[in-house]
């Protein structure tokens, strides 16, 4: 046993601090697919160590520097050997937490591995209902919601907590400070969610505290951040790459359309039926999945095209009504939680395609990208409210940030200040 403490204290710092890190990943069961991509970015990050006669102890300033050299620049384009440099970022991330905290959380929760205890099954179906019967939230924020509950009660498990009257507001205040890794938007929908289903404990006399005034107040504005846009030239390459001939470009190239040229939101391109096109009024007509209201936008000819070109050529047979279908047997619809990113991602890179900065690049991307080319166009806002199924304006007003050269018109002349001073 000393013999092999006296093997690893004798490997180098930064050796013996990866080591953990890899432990960690093993730990949390990663893939040995990724715990390949890993381990590669991170030998890479020795050698550098070594060749650079740097000092051989991980920190923030080496990751830095490290990340500086390799880090991929806008258009390049990577070989084989040099594929790796393409996790750079995530593996660096790893060891800043590890470095930072002393140990690794996985991002993503892995929700096969969530584990609600026996005694707190029934008390979560029963607000699983109240939600649906008496709050009357929409299947998917229910469904959202109902996954934080069950991280929450299995966080409380792990506390040794089996029955939700053995809360105390430690416990609570643990949970929230577990989350701290997450955007602050997605701490500020988590914490909402556990605050309602504390009071609903409170309401059906199961706790007789209420602890949710324990939860702090997460404050996010709602035009915090700038809509990531693509520029105009960059939808274009990603248009005319797509493979037109294929069935899967042929659904590919639909899908990609009414994104960036209708701005369908994904969930409703998801479950776009054929009883929505309304070909004799060369119209889109849809019940809006998050705002459950009618939305009704032109079928132009370009769409039309796409979607017919898709329907007789591209389109496996089936009895399923929905309009976009896999491209493997059984040939179904997509999955309530297919966010579709992946077709974006797959045509963007066979284009070649680089941003300037970092950004999201999803279909929902392409959707702000309309927004804002209809703002710079003069668009009024109502009209672009319409089209994107806002229900008020206010959500349309975000899109002002992000039209960069509409704002440098309105913007004040300093030398005009100066002389009317």
């Amino acid at each position: 046993m000393k013999q092999s403490t006296h093997q690893v204290s004798s490997h180098p710092p930064l050796e013996r601090f990866i080591a953990g890190a890899e432990a960690e990943l093993e730990r949390l069961r990663y893939s040995r697919r990724s715990l390949r991509r890993y381990r590669t970015v991170w030998r890479h990050l020795m050698e550098f160590c070594h060749e650079m006669s740097l000092e051989d102890e991980f920190s923030q300033d080496l990751a830095a520097q490290f990340f500086n050299a390799y880090q991929m620049r806008a258009g390049e384009c990577l070989s084989w050997r040099q594929a790796w440099r393409r996790h750079i970022v995530f593996a660096l991330k790893v060891l800043v937490d590890l470095e930072r905290d002393g140990h690794i959380e996985r991002t993503v929760t892995d929700m096969q591995k969530i584990r609600t205890p026996e005694s707190m099954v029934t008390p979560v179906r029963d607000y699983e209902q109240y939600c649906r019967d008496r709050l009357h939230l929409r299947p998917t924020s229910i469904r959202e919601r109902m996954r934080e509950i069950a991280i929450f009660a299995d966080f409380l498990g792990s506390r040794n907590i089996t029955f939700f009257d053995q809360m105390q507001p430690a416990d609570v205040s643990a949970f929230v400070i577990s989350r701290h890794r997450l955007a602050a938007k997605t701490v500020s929908r988590i914490v909402s969610g556990v605050r309602g289903f504390l009071r609903f404990l409170l309401l059906r006399g199961i706790l007789q505290q209420d602890l949710s005034q324990v939860l702090p107040v997460v404050h996010v504005p709602r035009d915090a951040t700038v809509p990531s846009v693509w520029d105009r030239e960059l939808v274009v390459r990603l248009l005319e790459i797509v493979d037109r001939t294929s069935p899967k470009g042929k659904r590919d190239y639909a899908i990609l359309l009414l994104a960036c040229r209708l701005g369908l939101r994904v969930s409703d391109i998801r479950t776009l039926s054929l009883e929505d096109l309304k070909w004799e009024t060369a119209t889109i007509e849809v019940m809006q999945s998050k705002t459950l209201a009618p939305l009704c936008l032109p079928l132009t000819e370009e769409v039309g095209e796409a979607l017919i070109d898709y329907l007789r050529s591209g389109r496996p047979e089936s009895e399923c009504r929905e309009v976009f279908l896999t491209l493997t047997p059984p040939f179904s619809p997509f999955c309530e939680t297919d966010n579709l990113h992946r077709i974006v991602e797959h045509w963007k890179a066979l284009a070649g395609i680089r941003f300037r900065t970092p950004q999201r690049r999803g279909l929902h991307s392409l959707r702000h990208t309309l927004a804002t080319q209809l703002l710079h166009e003069q668009t009024p806002f109502h009209v672009i409210s319409e089209i994107l199924g806002h229900a008020t304006t206010t959500s349309t007003l975000i899109y002002a940030k992000a039209d960069v050269e509409t704002l440098r018109t309105a913007s004040l002349n300093t030398e005009e200040v100066r002389h009317v001073e």
